[in-house]
């Protein structure tokens, strides 16, 4: 046999590895489902790492505002002085918000990609259970840019009135007005957050309902 042989026959063998390597290495659209929502989990990390620092931080502003609160303003150097913490406070909170902000729109950018996928999906019931899937997903991007979009404004109506309070001449009335745009904010904040959390659970319920449909099995940790 001729070297020239020897090297067709060697092609023609690492060509049969390649075609069944890719064979092998083919994936059904549940499968390639799976791989996308699992990345979109990975993506939303940044996201969940905010919470603890931005529950810790909301428990500190309200115990500043209290202390506030309880001073006369014979004490208004104290006053001063946590007013600013407070406002200190607000920034801190912005970052992680703009951060929380920032995971969740990557992570919408990434959940884009399975609308192809859901197009290669023979089974009309499995099928008709990923566009559910999906539909609740994008239900809860829209309730998340309301929910930054409000805290946002909390955060101002919180710097605005911390600013107020550095005022000596600050009357009751203006103080009242803005203490109730405060609360008015964050009931819309705390609403905002309730239906995320409800559309979250709703979600992942929906996720793992279409992978036990399309037989992919999942360790516990991704089923909580």
């Amino acid at each position: 046999m001729s070297i020239m042989k020897k090297i067709s026959l060697a092609i023609i063998m690492m060509a049969g590895v390649f075609s069944l390597a890719g064979c092998l290495d083919k994936q059904s659209p549940e499968e390639k489902m799976f791989e996308e929502l699992e990345k979109v989990v990975s993506i939303e990390k940044t996201f969940e790492d905010q919470q603890d620092p931005l529950v810790e931080l909301e428990k500190k502003e309200k115990e500043i505002y209290e202390k506030i609160i309880s001073l006369g303003m014979k004490e208004y150097d104290e006053i001063v002085k946590l007013a600013d913490e407070a406002l200190a406070n607000a920034d801190k909170r912005a970052e992680h918000i703009d951060k929380e902000k920032e995971s969740i729109d990557e992570s919408q950018k990434e959940f884009k990609n399975i609308d192809p996928i859901i197009e290669e999906i023979e089974d009309s019931s499995l099928k008709k259970q990923a566009n559910e899937l999906k539909a609740t997903m994008n239900e809860r991007y829209e309730i998340h840019e309301d929910l930054y979009k409000n805290y946002k404004q909390g955060l101002q109506y919180d710097k605005e009135l911390y600013e107020m309070l550095k005022d000596k001449e600050l009357s009751f009335d203006k103080l009242e007005e803005q203490i109730n745009k405060v609360n008015e904010i964050y009931e819309t904040v705390l609403k905002d957050n309730q239906e995320f959390n409800d559309k979250t659970d709703q979600y992942n319920k929906e996720k793992l309902a279409f992978y036990k449909k399309a037989g992919i099995e999942v360790s516990p940790d991704k089923k909580e």
